[in-house]
């Protein structure tokens, strides 16, 4: 009993305070962030002359930020759990994580594009995209998983640092991702039936189930990430 105890012990003191220390780190950095984001915006209001574009910054609680640019919005978004990289994930091979197994786990930040119609009008059918996630851990190494750039630019966890350069840099990269990423006119099969109920639905709150890419997929959507 007493051994089984102290075995117990040494997990929550090791593993629980880890995850603890990761999760404090991660919110840490979303707040910067959350700082860099109004930076960007700001800087982007004093080019952009034209004051029908949408720029601005909206605070949804500790762990998540919405930045409306353009016709998009970016959600910004914080998960509250720590996670550890799977065991067959190639990472696991290199020195670094050899010497420090704690180095494998980590927090996440989520990036989302939607609509910006979607939230200003409350259309709670429409669907979002996870374009990318950015993996933090004890040592503030990092690296981000996504579409496009931010598939390819940040993927040295070894090495990299969450500096404040890279940070705009990722910024950047996934809002210029968001405004390239057109909105599709969905197949002609998903919209040619419609109820009554719906179409009195569409009446009242524009309820059609919108979004980017409906009716088609991303490539390697069906499985995961890693």
């Amino acid at each position: 009993m007493e051994e089984s105890r102290k075995v117990i012990q040494a997990i929550l003191e090791q593993k629980a305070g880890l995850k603890q220390d990761i999760f404090q780190d991660t919110k840490n950095h979303f707040e910067r962030f959350k700082k860099h984001l109004l930076e960007e915006i700001g800087a982007l209001r004093l080019l952009v002359e034209d004051s029908r574009i949408r720029l601005h910054v909206e605070y949804k609680g500790e762990f998540q930020i919405q930045v409306y640019i353009g016709s998009d919005v970016l959600v910004f978004q914080m998960h509250t759990n720590v996670f550890k990289l799977p065991d067959e994930h190639p990472l696991w091979q290199t020195d670094y994580l050899k010497e420090d197994k704690s180095r494998g786990y980590y927090g996440i930040i989520n990036i989302y594009n939607f609509l910006a119609e979607s939230y200003l009008k409350n259309r709670s059918n429409d669907v979002g995209y996870l374009i990318g996630r950015v993996f933090i851990n004890k040592d503030e190494h990092f690296m981000v998983e996504g579409k496009g750039q931010l598939g390819f630019l940040f993927r040295d966890f070894t090495n990299s640092v969450l500096t404040d350069s890279i940070l705009t840099h990722i910024i950047q990269v996934s809002f210029a991702y968001a405004l390239e990423f057109d909105l599709l006119t969905p197949p002609y099969e998903i919209v040619s039936k419609v109820t009554v109920f719906q179409m009195h639905e569409m009446e009242a709150s524009s309820q059609m189930s919108t979004g980017k890419r409906l009716g088609f997929k991303f490539e390697a959507e069906d499985r995961d990430i890693f």
